[in-house]
């Protein structure tokens, strides 16, 4: 038996259970987890929403840790090794499975439990971690490819000018990949300066908080209306404030991941002519390139993480999160003792 945090629905706090130990399918891994991050989707998918987790769920996709268990079909995979993994499972011969993309099938299962102590993995979607990268870093490969693949749609040309709406998680690995892929001048905007230092410490040249003047104050920042606008808060009115802030003839990612309506203008979007985008996690390519940018020696992402707690620790906090905490990255590892 093992222990793991399990969620019994909207506006029930999760406990921390005993439960069975997984055993792996032909084509899976077993790992014992050794750090796993908690996300806003996280939250906003246990919150009452239509996309909510089932009651029963034990949460948890940004995960790394050491494979104790092999399926009888796994060969890239061994018993030792320190791996992350994309939380999903897809049917393996589709042309988005054959792809590295599992999240595209349309058997696609998810794979995740990364807030127990073990837990199921998808072999294909995994990754070896080199030695130099520890589990936290192995366990922050996931937000940074959430980043990496919606800075890629952006399509960003050498020297352009950035809004990073949002600076959480995925707000910070958006700047930190658009600084690495040729962005000019980056500025974050949030409603609260306290990740100001963090966002320029990523790779921002400034910070705006949102409120009155908002555009003018982005504008002289940047030197002109942002050629390409990322949102990644996901709150309500974020996807029109990105309109009005982006050039006539931007591009405007979404990597929100907003679960409610969320209106927009169109005659204002189509005066300015813009191009609108949304973002759905990442193939095996940027998983992977993930991890070989921090095993390169860029560690700048490291500084997300404020917090590691255990198990015993995650229900609290994990509310806390929801209400307005001022954690950056929270990291569960499921074998601190209470």
């Amino acid at each position: 038996m093992m222990r793991a945090a399990m969620f019994h629905g909207a506006g029930r706090p999760m406990t921390i259970e005993e439960v069975p130990d997984p055993e792996p399918g032909p084509d899976e891994a077993v790992i014992k987890v050794c750090r796993c991050g908690i996300c806003g989707s996280d939250i906003s998918m246990t919150s009452g929403s239509y996309a909510d987790y089932p009651a029963g769920t034990t949460l948890g996709h940004e995960y790394a840790g050491e494979v104790v268990a092999v399926g009888k079909a796994v060969s890239n995979l061994k018993v030792g090794q320190r791996v992350s993994a994309m939380p999903a499972k897809g049917c393996g011969h589709c042309a988005s499975c054959l792809a590295g993309f599992p999240l595209g099938c349309t058997a696609m299962a998810g794979m995740i439990g990364g807030f127990g102590q073990y837990m199921r993995i998808y072999a294909p979607a995994a990754i070896h971690l080199p030695d130099t990268l520890s589990m936290a870093d192995g366990a922050l490969v996931e937000p940074l490819a959430v980043g990496l693949r919606g800075v890629a749609l952006a399509e960003l040309k050498p020297g352009a000018t950035v809004a990073v709406l949002g600076a959480g998680a995925v707000g910070l690995a958006a700047i930190y990949w658009a600084r690495l892929l040729g962005a000019g001048r980056i500025v974050a905007m949030s409603r609260s300066a306290r990740r100001a230092d963090l966002a320029t410490a990523m790779g921002a040249d400034g910070f705006e908080a949102f409120g009155e003047g908002e555009g003018d104050r982005l504008a002289a920042a940047l030197g002109g209306l942002p050629d390409a606008v990322l949102e990644c808060a996901g709150a309500v009115g974020l996807m029109q404030k990105a309109v009005e802030l982006v050039r006539p003839g931007g591009t405007i990612v979404s990597l929100g991941f907003c679960g409610s309506p969320d209106p927009i203008i169109p005659s204002l979007a189509t005066w300015k002519q813009v191009t609108m985008k949304f973002s759905f996690a990442y193939d095996l390519r940027e998983f992977r390139h993930c991890a070989d940018t921090l095993d390169a020696g860029h560690v700048a992402p490291r500084m997300m993480i404020s917090e590691t707690i255990g198990l015993d620790a995650l229900p609290v906090n994990f509310e806390a999160l929801r209400t307005g905490s001022t954690q950056t990255k929270v990291h569960v590892d499921p074998w601190i003792a209470a």
